[in-house]
């Protein structure tokens, strides 16, 4: 079991890491605007996919100091610029070398997910995004990893900008809207099925990296 804290890129984001021998995948967690490594319901869905086999990697996508500035927090650019610092880095280490990856956004993180899932179509496998704004992401019928939206039902506002972000999409792609949740999926309930249809999607295809699947 890997289990530490890394320093990322040339920003030096900060994250932690957990790869379990044997790891299926590796998940990268895209976090939200406002929200860091630490948020308990990324950390709970977290837990579920290490169980299941996976490895995790929840990123700090801005520095303490980025995170003041409200403007940032809203960059898709400079978000998909750091996950994609942090997809190259796992390409690097002995550990996650050759690992399929996978991301996990919420939020405006939802949207830099898919923008480095187009920059890095080799590498990433699959993504999910709960409760996010998939819309905010430019080129959205590049993307080719298959695109789970997971968003509450009476979130009626991002239930509407996720629908557009879902027709935009040409991968395969599915849309779930979990029952009574609101935008947090603070309910009883709403998050495990978040963090299930989660494990399921990724299970589904991140079992071989995408450059290893033969043509």
């Amino acid at each position: 079991m890997l289990d530490r804290p890394v320093s990322i890129g040339p920003a030096r984001l900060s994250g932690d890491l957990v790869v379990a021998e044997g790891a299926i995948a590796v998940i990268v967690f895209a976090h939200g605007s406002g929200s860091r490594r630490f948020s308990p319901r990324n950390r709970y869905v977290a837990g579920v996919l290490q169980r299941a086999g996976f490895g995790t990697l929840l990123l700090d996508l801005l520095t303490a100091a980025e995170e003041q500035a409200e403007a940032m927090r809203f960059d898709i650019g400079l978000l998909t610029r750091r996950l994609i610092d942090a997809t190259d880095w796992l390409r690097s280490e002995a550990a996650t070398q050759d690992l399929a990856v996978g991301y996990f956004g919420a939020s405006t993180g939802a949207a830099a997910a898919l923008a480095a899932a187009v920059e890095r179509a080799s590498v990433v496998g699959a993504v999910v995004s709960r409760g996010g704004r998939p819309d905010l992401a430019e080129s959205l019928s590049a993307v080719r990893a298959p695109t789970l939206l997971i968003v509450g039902g009476e979130d009626g506002p991002v239930i509407q900008l996720n629908e557009l972000a879902f027709h935009a999409l040409s991968c395969e792609k599915r849309m779930e809207i979990v029952p009574g949740a609101t935008h947090l999926f603070e309910e009883e309930g709403a998050l495990k099925r978040v963090s299930e249809l989660a494990r399921d999607w990724f299970r589904d295809h991140l079992s071989v990296p995408p450059h290893h699947v033969a043509s």
